[in-house]
């Protein structure tokens, strides 16, 4: 099986550090904040496009803007990138859902992924209204896919359940294709309704054991259940011509980060109910020591960012083979980013997807006259001997 890349929208504004906004750069350094209107957007999203990305994800969050809006905007300005939509469960009717992603199907010529987020922090539910714990939410997720899933097979439906009520729910019009729908979760509560609603298992950017077991996890989950899943993975990419490059583009971004926001990030962080985010603060423990925590795969970016908290640093061959090693494990699917997200999707557009093609492990979607064409490393045309910048990507 091909692999399939997806990217990433930073719906709440890029910059060319982690932090945001071009704190910690030296005078005469390109940076600055980057707002997320859908122009900007929008050259991302199509970049994305043109370069064979599949799709691409855009969170969810009172930190960010809607995902629905935001991409049923961007719809209008690219051709056929698919919107990795994270939504989550219970702050709206399962009945409404279903018929917004049949909208969104019909309107966009089925465009739409669905990434459902059960919520794994109980303040920031409260401000939506929702003051179930973590568990109940896993319960109120299943109900809600059962309702959902019934909903897109065409049936009516009546549900009474714990958290749930719907009567006599219809949809006159049903997506075409259905929206296929991409979980994750780490917890004892979360694999059950994984495996019972989800087409796509995801899980962030761990070493490759801890994958491996994550993902015999599921899998023996999903045997009992009956059903076969596909594998994704969340991971951040600073690939370059050559491993001095990437590591130095590493300690740039790490050099960004001050001592204070590390400390008010893991404080926050550590108060998380995320099995995922405990899991993620493991591995670098909140210190800048060792953060190349697996070869090639560096936690610098959970020092001050929750969620997906791991990149892949490397040459573009060192960062093909990571890949290459999570597809091993069973992977199908990733979903990646970098900072700034326009510059970086082309420096795994343009250097890392072309070894996979070469390798039979990737084709561009819309066939071989649109994939990238730059194999040669960039500084083979660079008359000083130094590494070329696609797209004015940060040195």
């Amino acid at each position: 099986m091909t692999l399939t890349f997806h990217w990433f929208l930073p719906t709440y504004g890029d910059s060319r550090d982690i932090v945001g906004g071009g704190h910690g750069l030296p005078a005469g350094t390109a940076g600055g904040a980057r707002p997320a209107t859908v122009a900007y957007l929008g050259q991302i999203a199509r970049t994305a496009e043109q370069l064979g990305f599949v799709g691409a994800l855009t969170p969810t969050g009172a930190w960010c803007e809607d995902a629905w809006l935001a991409t049923a905007m961007l719809t209008e300005v690219t051709e056929r990138l698919k919107f990795l939509v994270a939504f989550r469960p219970g702050l709206t009717s399962p009945t409404l859902a279903a018929q917004m992603a049949s909208t969104f199907q019909r309107l966009s010529q089925g465009r739409l992924l669905l990434n459902v987020v059960t919520g794994g922090e109980s303040h920031e539910q409260r401000g939506y209204g929702d003051f179930l714990d973590k568990d109940a939410r896993y319960a109120r997720t299943d109900e809600f896919l059962h309702v959902v899933r019934a909903l897109w097979r065409g049936e009516t439906v009546s549900h009474t359940g714990e958290h749930l009520r719907v009567e006599q729910a219809r949809l006159n019009r049903l997506p075409d294709p259905v929206p296929p729908i991409y979980f994750g979760g780490s917890s004892k509560a979360a694999g059950p309704v994984a495996v019972r609603h989800s087409d796509v298992y995801l899980t962030w950017g761990e070493p490759p054991a801890q994958v491996a077991e994550k993902l015999a996890w599921i899998r023996g989950l999903a045997a009992e259940a009956g059903r076969e899943l596909r594998f994704g993975i969340r991971l951040h990419v600073i690939a370059r011509d050559t491993t001095e490059a990437a590591w130095a583009q590493a300690q740039r971004l790490l050099d960004g980060i001050a001592d204070s926001d590390v400390t008010a990030v893991q404080a926050g962080l550590g108060r998380s109910e995320s099995e995922g985010q405990r899991r993620m603060l493991a591995l670098h423990g909140g210190s800048r020591d060792r953060l190349e925590v697996s070869p090639n795969l560096w936690a610098g970016v959970g020092l001050v960012r929750g969620g997906a908290g791991t990149a892949l640093v490397g040459s573009h061959t060192e960062v093909a083979d990571r890949i290459a090693e999570y597809h091993a494990l069973g992977i199908t699917e990733f979903i990646l980013s970098g900072h700034p997200h326009l510059e970086e999707a082309y420096w795994v557009g343009e250097g890392v997807l072309p070894i996979l093609r070469r390798r039979g492990l990737w084709r561009h979607p819309v066939g071989e006259a649109s994939a990238p064409v730059a194999e040669v490393p960039f500084a083979a045309s660079t008359p000083n001997g130094t590494a070329g910048t696609p797209g004015g990507a940060a040195r």
